[in-house]
């Protein structure tokens, strides 16, 4: 089953519409480089707003199941660090997929600390939260 949200929205430069949806993003790896979510058009794709501190941290283990159950389906979970509740993921990049590596074995993208929240969010949480 593929799951696919678009919305449709006035194009600032020409005042046409244009469709738009979650594959159009490219959002920055934990290395800081492009990451375009058009990669994965086609897969399921769960997107998890992570942190290292906090009291759902486990999820991390359920997390990496779910990744390992259903790669024949082309499922793909993408976490999105976010330090903005409770400063919870405090660290740089490196930190966050050390911490993620060395006690939950994670093999699924951790992408880039964004905010999912206010004047600075990502946009491609702008648009899932809109969506």
């Amino acid at each position: 089953y593929k799951i696919l949200v678009t919305q449709t929205e006035l194009s600032p430069n020409k005042g046409t519409l244009m469709e738009k949806n979650f594959f159009d993003f490219t959002v920055k790896s934990a290395q800081m480089t492009d990451y375009d979510l058009s990669l994965h058009k086609g897969k399921v794709v769960l997107v998890v707003n992570v942190a290292s501190r906090c009291g759902f941290t486990p999820q991390y283990t359920g997390l990496e199941q779910l990744y390992q159950t259903f790669p024949k389906y082309q499922f793909v979970i993408l976490g999105f660090p976010c330090n903005q509740f409770g400063a919870q993921e405090p660290g740089s990049n490196q930190e966050i997929l050390d911490f993620c590596e060395m006690n939950y074995k994670i093999s699924f993208p951790v992408l880039a600390k964004i905010d999912v929240n206010g004047s600075e969010a990502a946009p491609v949480y702008n648009y899932l939260k809109e969506s």
